[in-house]
Parts: C-alpha cells; structure tokens; sequence
C-alpha cells in the first residue's frame, strides 16, 4: 500500500516502528515520534494521534510486466528475499469513507465487479500467473458505468459496448469507447482474518 506521506502540505519523514498492531505493520513519523497504523494510515498513538495519510492508487504486479509498462523506471538495487506471504492468503481491500469491503483473493476467478460506498469498482486479478492485482473504477469520464469480465486475450472487455481495456493500464485498445481510461483507485491487501481488526463494520466479499 502507498500512502501520501504529507499533512497540510508539510511532508514527514517515516520510519518502521518494528511492533506489529493487529498482526501488521506499524511505522512512526521523525517529527513527533508518534506511531502510525499502516493499513490506516492513521496514527494511534503520540502527539499526531487521529491524523490520517491519504491512501494513493498502487498496483501488484511482476517486474517484468512493470518494466514493460514502463521501461525508464529506475528500482533500489538492495538485498532482497522472497516474501513468505502468498497472496491466495490474503484480501484486497479496498475503503471508500465510511465503507469499506475485503475480497479474498483466493475466491476470484473473474473479473469481481462491485461497489463500495456507491463507487462502481472492478477487482482484477491477472488470470494466468494472478500474481498481479489492479482495482479500477468503472466509471469512465463520461458517465458510462462499465460491466468488466477478461476478454479471449488476457485483458479485459466491457460486456455491453465490447471495448477492450488493457488489464494492467486500464487504457482503451478497441472498440466504441476505446478512447476513454479505467482509473486505478487506491486498495491494498491485508490478511484476511485480520481485516474486522481494521474495519469491524465492513464486509467480506462472496462468490455468488
């Protein structure tokens, strides 16, 4: 998950607090020391408690597809190890003010079309290696509210008009509106069980 790391236009410099507080990681900030939840992004405890970070647009993927999609980016060469987690462990999340719904990553096989807070939303897992996950909204500029699945060739197809979009970029490749763009919103993901610790009045997503 990516947080806006700036409050009133005052950017803070974080740190890893190394305690975990519902089984995650917590982080505190230089300025005031005070501890900061990550899947909130708000802190809990110290002078800056009740602040809250925006949660910006991140997207889940392979390197390659990354360099793919974008061959200038430049990465942190550092030592590094295989993560532990699986992502069949855990949900996406995705939180929208008051509203806020989990979808286990281990029941989507489609494209999951939804809303959270009214938002129409799609969750989308890359079908082939689903090591890669995007949430994008399925309202284009326009207005037209979009009804997504995969399409034959790995991406994905508004079943109504049949314009195709690409799975990772959202862009428009052909049809009847394929000069408009599925915007990316932010999500992040959590494990599962652990997601009423955050959010006891959300919901988990259902397979229907």
């Amino acid at each position: 998950m990516v947080h806006r790391r700036s409050i009133n236009d005052q950017v803070i410099v974080f740190g890893n607090q190394g305690a975990l507080w519902g089984n995650a990681m917590t982080m505190f900030d230089h300025e005031t020391g005070s501890v900061w939840s990550q899947p909130l992004g708000e802190a809990i405890l110290g002078p800056a408690r009740g602040a809250t970070l925006d949660l910006l647009p991140s997207t889940l993927t392979t390197w390659g597809e990354w360099r793919r999609m974008h061959p200038d980016t430049k990465a942190l060469d550092a030592p590094g190890r295989p993560s532990g987690f699986a992502l069949d462990q855990m949900s996406i999340v995705v939180v929208f003010n008051e509203d806020s719904a989990a979808y286990p990553v281990k029941d989507i096989t489609q494209v999951v079309n939804d809303f959270v807070d009214g938002v129409p939303i799609a969750v989308v897992i890359e079908p082939e290696e689903r090591v890669s996950w995007t949430v994008f909204s399925r309202t284009l500029d326009d207005g037209v509210i979009v009804q997504l699945a995969f399409s034959d060739d790995g991406n994905l197809v508004d079943t109504v008009s049949g314009t195709m979009f690409h799975i990772s970029r959202g862009t428009g490749i052909e049809g009847p509106l394929a000069d408009q763009i599925l915007d990316q919103l932010p999500a992040f993901t959590s494990f599962t069980k652990d997601y009423f610790t955050f959010y006891p009045d959300g919901r988990i997503w259902e397979r229907g």
